[in-house]
């Protein structure tokens, strides 16, 4: 396996795996699962994708190679997915972990740490890319299940014009362009250090706009970046009573920062001056790293998918384990550990990263608690603050 359509051969079985699964019943999508009739259904057979997956990259990410080989780990010796050896995120600062040659490294995600640290490098080209945004439409739209061609958005970052790097923002731009809302849904700005903040008067219009209408608000944003807005609303003495089936998704992160809101109490302030209730509050996990995301509720239009907790969930296409950081091994049901990811949509990169994020394994999903004790500081809602 060494032609580039071999791995562009994967890259479309996976875009058909991920088509077919938007077309499932609940899934936010239409059906299109003839596009791939060959791909077993998702869960089916991740081994063997995963196991695939691992062999290309291996051959074509010359760092990654070097560091399986290094652990005696090699295609047709590794015997399940969960021996695929993972690299940890912070290899990103250091080497270039990517499978695409330099010329066709179009896109770079850069991780959102302090200032002045190396950040970590993600490379795309369209090919990758196309697969990034097939992901995050489908899982997003799965759990936050708005009336078509009725949304509008808020977005409290700047535009991707402004921050190229970054891929909360492209990952924005790409639900804005799905859901065909204005290019002035994004009311974030850049300070003169390059840090993110909010043009309040512009999040302002967008609320009184929404509140005058009957139609649906959709705000997206980190949640530093909602603290801003709550900040300004309790300045101007003010609160929204948004349309129904308005709602807010909220990536979380406060590292390093003077003020921390506990999650509960950023709902609550949300639900009182925006008037969005707490189980219409999406939350998000992500990193510059991956190419899927994690969500821990459901919004459907008129109903609500109710759990006996918020428990975090990647898509069928991604596994995800808690380890324990001591033997290396998966904890068991309710203990903690860090969070372990194996990402078949990091086609072009590296399927398998090990976290510095501390999980508590639920089931197939996990509560997160945030950033390991010693963990650089590092996150979306660091470069809001």
């Amino acid at each position: 396996m060494s032609s580039t359509s071999t791995m562009s051969g994967f890259a479309a079985r996976l875009r058909g795996l991920i088509a077919a699964r938007a077309g499932e019943p609940g899934s936010g999508g239409p059906g299109r699962e003839e596009e791939c009739p060959d791909l077993p259904p998702a869960g089916a057979d991740f081994d063997a994708l995963a196991l695939d997956l691992f062999a290309l990259q291996f051959e074509q990410n010359d760092p990654y190679r070097r560091f399986c080989q290094a652990r005696q780990a090699v295609p047709g010796r590794v015997p399940h997915w969960s021996a695929i050896p993972t690299v940890p995120a912070a290899a990103f600062k250091e080497q270039d972990l990517s499978c695409l040659p330099a010329g066709e490294r179009s896109t770079v995600f850069h991780s959102s740490g302090t200032i002045g640290q190396q950040p970590s490098r993600h490379f795309h080209s369209a090919a990758s890319l196309a697969i990034y945004e097939a992901s995050l439409l489908c899982w997003f739209n799965a759990h936050c299940q708005l009336p078509p061609g009725n949304r509008e958005l808020a977005i409290l970052t700047p535009p991707p014009a402004r921050v190229p790097h970054s891929s909360l923002a492209h990952m924005f731009e790409t639900i804005r362009r799905d859901a065909e809302a204005r290019e002035s849904a994004f009311v974030g700005r850049l300070t003169e250090d390059g840090a993110w903040d909010l043009d309040i008067e512009a999040a302002l219009r967008l609320l009184h706009a929404a509140s005058a209408s009957d139609r649906p608000l959709l705000l997206l944003g980190t949640a530093f970046s909602f603290v801003h807005l709550l900040d300004g609303l309790v300045e101007q003495d003010l609160s929204f009573a948004l349309p129904g089936g308005s709602c807010a998704l909220e990536t979380g992160g406060y590292k390093n920062r003077s003020r921390v809101l506990p999650k509960a109490t950023l709902h609550a302030l949300i639900s009182r001056h925006l008037g969005i209730p707490s189980d219409r509050i999406l939350c998000e996990y992500g990193m510059s790293e991956l190419s899927s995301q994690a969500y821990d509720w459901t919004i459907a239009p008129s109903r609500i998918t109710h759990h006996a907790s918020r428990i975090f969930h990647f898509p069928p296409w991604v596994r995800a384990q808690v380890i324990s950081p001591e033997t290396g091994r998966e904890v068991g049901e309710g203990e903690t550990g860090l969070i372990r990811v194996f990402d078949l949509a990091n086609v072009y990169s590296v399927m398998a990263i090990q976290t510095e994020d501390l999980g508590v394994r639920r089931g197939n999903g996990f509560d997160l608690l945030g950033r390991a004790a010693m963990a650089e500081p590092r996150g979306c809602s660091l470069a809001a603050a």
